[in-house]
């Protein structure tokens, strides 16, 4: 099963539902920080202010990284609070086979606890 890093900005207080959203489909391993939009020069310039973003930074499936893309597509649709931007890239190479277990949520290679 290969594995791809998925990158989603979303505005900063969409965050918790974003990577609740994300790790119902299965992503163990998450990382959220803080981000600026692109549009923050612009606004400044004008003397507006821009929302703070988040950028999550997910480990999901391939397989499942289709599915994922289009349920948060459909999200960023519902309303003006939930606009953001995601996207995929192939992870070419992972050391260990605990370490794609995890990532991967593969069950079958977690060594259990005597």
């Amino acid at each position: 099963m290969k594995l791809e890093v998925l990158v989603a900005i979303v505005h900063n207080d969409k965050a918790a539902y974003f990577t609740s959203l994300i790790r119902s489909s299965q992503a163990n391993l998450q990382l959220t920080m803080p981000a600026k939009g692109t549009t923050h020069l612009i606004l400044d310039y004008v003397g507006l202010t821009e929302r703070p973003k988040s950028l999550i930074t997910s480990i999901v499936r391939a397989d499942q990284a289709d599915a994922l893309i289009s349920l948060l597509d459909d999200t960023f649709k519902k309303g003006k609070d939930y606009k953001g931007i995601a996207f995929t890239v192939p992870l070419t190479s992972v050391i260990g086979t605990l370490t794609y277990g995890f990532l991967s949520n593969d069950k079958r290679t977690v060594k259990e606890e005597s």
